[in-house]
């Protein structure tokens, strides 16, 4: 179904498309950033907050490290800008060495986690994971550039075949 390959380059894009939506929001004062716009979340610090949770979530069931506590419905509350200014990049890292160590057999296995959201044990197809993990980086992201747009902000392209071959260190 989903490669290795596939995992390390929607690791890149995701660390790619993480620097282009930060450095954009990073030109917006706090009110701006705290502004409810509308999304799912209201603004773009709290979609950007709910981001770091599930990512951190996620990459914790794949790579068995630490989670972030606490629940979805804090999520959005979680993280203030200045931690999710130091930790994404951190986070990114994070993911990023994950997708360069799975393997074929794990992404051919089934993941098995406590949902708390659920209040149940879950079981998936481990790549089935990995694509909802992706996707959701994805949808979210797509919610914020829209808000940042609109608040006179200027991200990236995000398509996909203009990726660098290099993500540059975050200026």
């Amino acid at each position: 179904m989903i490669t290795p390959a596939f995992c390390q380059t929607m690791a890149r894009y995701n660390a790619w498309q993480n620097q282009s939506i930060y450095m954009a929001a990073a030109t917006l004062n706090e009110a701006a950033r705290e502004e409810d716009r509308g999304a799912f979340f209201g603004s773009i610090r709290a979609t950007l907050s709910h981001l770091m949770w599930g990512d951190l979530m996620w990459i914790s069931r794949f790579d068995g490290g630490e989670g972030p506590g606490g629940g979805i419905a804090d999520s959005a509350a979680r993280y203030d800008w200045a931690a999710l200014w130091a930790e994404r990049p951190k986070l990114d890292a994070r993911i990023a060495a994950w997708a360069w160590m799975v393997s074929p057999d794990e992404l051919a296995d089934e993941l098995r986690w406590h949902s708390f959201a659920l209040g149940r044990d879950m079981a998936k197809p481990y790549a089935l994971c990995v694509m909802h993990f992706f996707n959701h980086q994805t949808h979210h992201r797509g919610q914020v550039h829209a808000m940042l747009t609109a608040a006179g902000a200027r991200p990236d392209d995000t398509d996909l075949p203009f990726m660098p071959e290099e993500v540059p260190e975050w200026r």
